[in-house]
């Protein structure tokens, strides 16, 4: 027993003279690739519940935040899926603008909303997490089950589901719709 750990000793001792490729290498941190923004995503997908226990998902197609210092993650193809209770809805929008510390959504160009019953075409939104309100800052126009509208600008309590038309309204109402 003594000569067999004397002899592991000697293996210990000796393997590192033995000759054996070794691999080593220094890291320079001057030459390591860095990422020009803070986060990168590329197909993002959320799922999860709202404060009533609705199923909801939303998605883009690329998300990203320039610096920590900057609280804007920019996103492109954006779509937003809820089950309401009068059925499902979706939203639309090719590019918007997530401020985290205001926790609002702003929408550059046109918005598609569509649920049963209704659907809308906004451009240039701005939707309040934190107020559950949307407002546009540019012509809104859109259908529901009793005719078609547009006007200059609209806010809306997504809470109440209250929509209000402001600037040059114009509505075209469906008379037989209305039973």
């Amino acid at each position: 027993m003594p000569s067999t750990i004397g002899i592991l000793v000697a293996i210990l001792a000796f393997s590192p003279f033995t000759g054996t490729q070794e691999l080593s290498f220094v890291l320079n941190k001057d030459e390591v690739n860095l990422s020009r923004e803070r986060m990168r995503l590329i197909e993002a997908l959320y799922r999860g519940e709202d404060s009533k226990g609705r199923p909801f998902s939303l998605r883009a197609g690329s998300a990203v935040q320039k610096t920590s210092a900057e609280p804007i993650l920019n996103m492109t193809a954006l779509s937003a899926r809820i089950l309401l209770n009068d059925g499902p809805a979706s939203i639309l929008a090719q590019r918007g603008s997530y401020n985290l510390n205001r926790e609002t959504m702003r929408i550059t160009g046109p918005l598609a909303v569509n649920s049963t019953g209704y659907d809308m075409v906004a451009s240039n939104v701005e939707l309040s997490l934190k107020t559950k309100t949307m407002q546009s800052f540019g012509p809104v126009s859109g259908r529901t089950k009793v005719g078609t509208f547009r006007a200059d600008r609209l806010n809306a309590n997504l809470e109440t589901r209250v929509v209000r038309l402001d600037g040059g309204v114009h509505l075209r109402i469906n008379q037989n719709a209305v039973k």
